[in-house]
């Protein structure tokens, strides 16, 4: 059920959206050199790796043993990239690894190789993430755990939330997290 609701949102949403994706993609590479959409390695189901797509929104495009989290007002994202952010416009081209299976609507949040190989090594409850398939939006970022992290008490706050949305998945939860999603897009402090 879960999967058979994600295919009929990531294959309407790509439909609805494509005008915006396009101008967005215009938009990119009017501004800065380089591709307009960013790729990088992620941990998805049971630890397969596989490749997220993102707009580009930074003059960088890390995807190695060392990869920076973003910050407030970091001086790497462009300004098309920083509106693209606040409204989270930047994570649309997922839809593409929703309608692949790579991922799913709700899930807990992916982060960069590099971030799961460090966090994995510090908090013990880590790898259970890996339990369910990386989302779009997930019971982290509702609750408030988006954004910068600034200590290891950040990421294992993300992290217990997301073990808790496995723990207690329904299709009621899911509905539930879409539904608090949709005005975070608009006004969350911490999306930049």
């Amino acid at each position: 059920m879960k999967r058979l609701f994600d295919i009929v949102a990531a294959g309407s949403g790509l439909l609805l959206f494509l005008p915006l994706l396009l101008v967005v993609m215009w938009a990119i590479k009017i501004e800065s050199p380089g591709s307009a959409i960013f790729r990088q390695r992620r941990t998805g189901y049971r630890g397969q790796v596989f490749t997220i797509l993102k707009f580009r929104t930074m003059t960088v495009t890390e995807d190695c043993d060392k990869v920076r989290h973003a910050t407030k007002n970091d001086a790497r994202v462009t300004e098309v990239g920083a509106l693209l952010r606040k409204l989270s416009i930047d994570e649309l081209p997922q839809l593409w690894n929703v309608l692949k299976g790579d991922m799913s609507i709700v899930g807990p949040r992916p982060h960069a190789l590099a971030h799961d190989e460090y966090y994995g090594a510090l908090i013990p409850t880590y790898a259970a993430r890996f339990r369910a398939k990386p989302g779009l939006t997930g019971y982290a970022q509702v609750n408030g755990f988006r954004g910068e992290i600034h200590d290891t008490r950040c990421m294992s706050d993300r992290v217990a939330a997301d073990n808790s949305y496995i723990d207690a998945w329904s299709p009621a939860l899911d509905l539930a997290i879409l539904a608090r999603t949709v005005p975070l897009i608009f006004r969350d402090p911490r999306a930049y």
